[in-house]
């Protein structure tokens, strides 16, 4: 049995480490996303070779077995490390196209996880929304910016509160306490704004006739690209989402290439507004399993 050790924000240092030395491609492994959701979605680490090994639960309680949660950050290969830990676990999830590249199909059985694939924006695209395909993100924009007085301002400790505040009234505004996955991410947002200065995020809020209406929140993923975590504006001001989303990328972002906004977990209309802003790439990402404890299950993992 391999001995796991259950992440906290002690670990923030040797978590980080290791994406220092091996960049990660998926929007998962930040030390930020991994630690935000842990409240909803544990997650355990493990050394092994030089290599760090992340895992999640399963769904049912009455295994023992972890789920691999991505590749491992470091030389130890998916195959291998998947024979390392096969008493262990029972698959694994959120495995890029290269992490399944050296796994024998005769052996696992893998599948495509579409929902969970991240899209990746150029930063210049999203800052300047050039052409005629970003015509209508223009006009809400300009609509904005006709009926209110918008202002950028970073996101800094000192702002934290007023950002708080504008989430709390989001949730009050979709009703988060009868809604499981707003809920959770609710508690992942305070998580995350509670330790803002530790984690060594990127931040960018508007004003809104002088109150925070809209904030983004973001941190290096590898070198040239940055992960969106949240995104939020407040409902009722027409373009605010889309100006948020504009400013940030001009002035939050400007020393990165790209930008990685996460899943669209199959959601309908957030899967037709991440199309929308014309991505550059998809993140592929696979599901992997090793019994049929974990096909059974289908390894629904809670928190993203």
């Amino acid at each position: 049995m391999v001995k796991l050790q259950l992440l906290d924000l002690a670990h923030r240092s040797l978590i980080k480490k290791y994406f220092s030395r091996f960049p990660p491609e998926i929007s998962e492994h930040t030390f930020t996303n991994l630690f935000a959701w842990r409240r909803s979605r544990p997650i355990y680490f493990s050394l092994i070779a030089d290599s760090l090994l992340l895992f999640i639960n399963t769904d049912d309680t009455r295994y023992n077995q972890k789920i691999l949660f991505g590749k491992p950050v470091g030389k130890l290969s998916t195959s291998s490390a998947i024979d390392i830990l096969r008493d262990d676990i029972v698959g694994a999830v959120r495995l890029s196209v290269d992490a399944v590249a050296d796994l024998s199909t005769t052996n696992y059985t893998i599948h495509s996880d579409r929902d969970n694939a991240d899209y990746v924006y150029r930063i210049e695209d999203l800052s300047l929304l050039s052409g005629r395909h970003y015509a209508k993100k223009r006009n809400q924009i300009t609509k904005c910016l006709k009926q209110y007085h918008c202002e950028y301002e970073p996101v800094t400790t000192a702002l934290v509160p007023q950002c708080i505040a504008m989430q709390q009234r989001w949730c009050a505004s979709r009703s988060c306490t009868t809604e499981p996955a707003l809920c959770n991410e609710y508690v992942s947002i305070l998580s995350m704004f509670e330790n803002f200065k530790e984690l060594d995020l990127i931040g960018g809020a508007i004003r809104v006739d002088g109150v925070i209406q809209a904030f983004a929140i973001a941190e290096q993923l590898s070198p040239g690209v940055a992960v969106c975590h949240f995104e939020k504006a407040l409902p009722g001001i027409q373009g605010l989402g889309q100006l948020i989303n504009k400013w940030f990328a001009l002035r939050g972002l400007k020393d990165f290439t790209f930008i990685n906004r996460e899943q669209d977990l199959g959601v309908p209309g957030l899967r037709q507004a991440k199309k929308s802003y014309h991505p550059h790439h998809l993140v592929e990402k696979y599901t992997l399993s090793v019994d049929s404890v974990f096909a059974s299950h289908a390894c629904k993992v809670k928190g993203d």
